[in-house]
C-alpha cells in the first residue's frame, strides 16, 4: 500500500510539473483592450507601453473619423461592439451617446480629485478627460500693420471695419463650427439669427473645416489667406510656436478672450456595453483610471493640445506662455445641445448659406 501511495503521489507530481509550464504560458499571454478614439487622438508610444507592461496588457487603438462619426459607429454596432473603451465623445454629443445607452456606469476613484464643473453626468456613464476652448485666432501682425484695434466681443466682429476678415467653419461639417455656433447662442439665446444675420452682412467668409480655414484662408503664420481672424482654438498660438520651422520668441497669432468669444469643449471616456466579462471589464476600468493619471495627463498637451482635466498634471511650458485660456468661455447643458442641435443646425444653414 505505501507503494501504491508513493507511486501515485510522484505520478501526481509529474502530472502538474508537465502541466505548470503550460498553465503559466496562458497566463501570462497579454490581454487585448480596444479603444475607440476619433481621427484626433495621439498619446505617446512610452506611455501607452507602461499601462501595457504593468497590466500584461495589449492596447489598441481604433479611430473612426471625427467624435461625430465615431459616436454613429458606435451606437449602429452597439449589439456587437467594436471596442471595450470609447474616448472623444465631448459636451455637444454627450446627452445623444447617453440617450443611446452605449456605456457601462463605472465611478473611478480618481474622480474624487477633478473639479466638479467637468463632472456632467451624474451617472458616471461618462469619465472627463480633457478640456479646450474653440475661440477665434487673429493675426497679431495684420492688426499691428493696418493699425486696427483687435474685437472684444462678438458684437464687435459684425462692425464694419471688420468686414471680410473673419473665416468660420460650417457647423454641419465642422466640431469647431459647430462649437462657435453654441457660443454665439448661449451669448445671443433667441436673438442669435440676428447677430448672424448681420455676420453675414459684414461679409463672413465660411468653409467646410478646421484646415481649410487654418492653413488655406487665415493670414496667420501657417497660413496666407486674406481672413486675419479664424474660428480655432485657444491652444493654436502655442502650436504655432512648436511646430514653427524657425524658433520663435513669441506666438504670431493669439485668441479674442472676451465673454463668451470662446467655447469650453469637455472629452469624456467611456466603458461600453459588452464589456462585461470579469477580466476584460477589470482592465477597461484600470484604463480610465489611467487616463485620469498624471502619467496621461501631463503627456495630452502636447499630443492633442487639450487642458488635462486632473489638477495636479503640470502643463508644458509652451501651454504656460502661449496658450489662453478664456475666464468666461460659453456653455451650454448637453441635454440642450441635444434637443436643439439639428434644428439650429438647419436654421443656421437656411440663413447664412442661402
Amino acid at each position: 500500500m505505501k507503494k501504491l501511495t508513493l507511486f501515485l503521489t510522484s505520478f501526481l507530481f509529474l502530472i502538474s510539473a508537465c502541466s505548470s509550464p503550460a498553465t503559466a504560458t496562458q497566463s501570462s499571454e497579454p490581454q487585448t483592450l480596444t479603444i475607440m478614439t476619433h481621427d484626433s487622438f495621439a498619446i505617446s508610444e512610452e506611455v501607452i507601453k507602461s499601462f501595457e507592461e504593468e497590466n500584461n496588457a495589449k492596447v489598441v487603438f481604433l479611430q473612426s473619423g471625427d467624435a461625430g462619426a465615431v459616436l454613429n459607429r458606435t451606437i449602429l454596432t452597439r449589439d456587437a461592439p467594436l471596442a471595450d473603451v470609447l474616448f472623444g465623445v465631448d459636451n455637444t454629443f454627450l446627452s445623444r451617446a447617453l440617450e443611446a445607452d452605449i456605456f457601462d456606469s463605472y465611478e473611478s476613484p480618481m474622480l474624487a480629485d477633478i473639479d466638479d464643473t467637468f463632472k456632467l453626468d451624474s451617472t458616471h456613464q461618462a469619465t472627463p478627460i480633457d478640456y479646450g476652448d474653440v475661440c477665434i485666432n487673429y493675426d497679431k501682425a495684420y492688426f499691428a500693420g493696418n493699425n486696427l484695434p483687435v474685437p472684444l466681443s462678438l458684437e464687435d466682429l459684425t462692425k464694419p471695419g471688420y468686414s471680410g476678415l473673419l473665416v468660420v467653419e460650417n457647423p454641419a461639417t465642422s466640431s469647431t463650427g459647430l462649437a462657435f455656433l453654441l457660443a454665439t447662442i448661449a451669448h445671443f439665446e433667441d436673438s442669435y439669427l440676428d447677430f448672424w444675420s448681420a455676420l453675414k452682412e459684414n461679409d463672413v467668409v465660411v468653409v467646410d473645416g478646421w484646415e481649410t480655414a487654418y492653413y488655406t484662408n487665415f493670414s496667420g503664420s501657417s497660413g496666407h489667406g486674406p481672413q486675419p481672424m479664424v474660428v480655432s482654438y485657444g491652444t493654436s498660438p502655442a502650436a504655432e510656436v512648436i511646430f514653427s520651422e524657425t524658433p520663435l520668441d513669441d506666438a504670431p497669432t493669439a485668441s479674442i478672450l472676451g465673454p463668451d468669444t470662446c467655447f469650453r469643449q469637455i472629452e469624456f471616456v467611456g466603458i461600453l456595453k459588452g464589456t462585461s466579462q470579469a477580466r476584460q471589464r477589470a482592465l477597461a476600468e484600470r484604463f480610465v483610471d489611467f487616463m485620469l493619471s498624471k502619467q496621461f495627463q501631463e503627456d495630452m498637451p502636447l499630443q492633442m493640445f487639450v487642458y488635462p482635466v486632473n489638477p495636479d498634471a503640470a502643463l508644458p511650458e509652451e501651454f504656460v506662455k502661449y496658450a489662453q485660456v478664456p475666464s468666461q468661455p460659453a456653455t451650454l447643458a448637453p441635454e440642450e445641445i441635444a434637443a436643439n442641435r439639428d434644428r439650429w443646425i438647419q436654421e443656421w444653414t437656411d440663413l447664412v448659406l442661402k
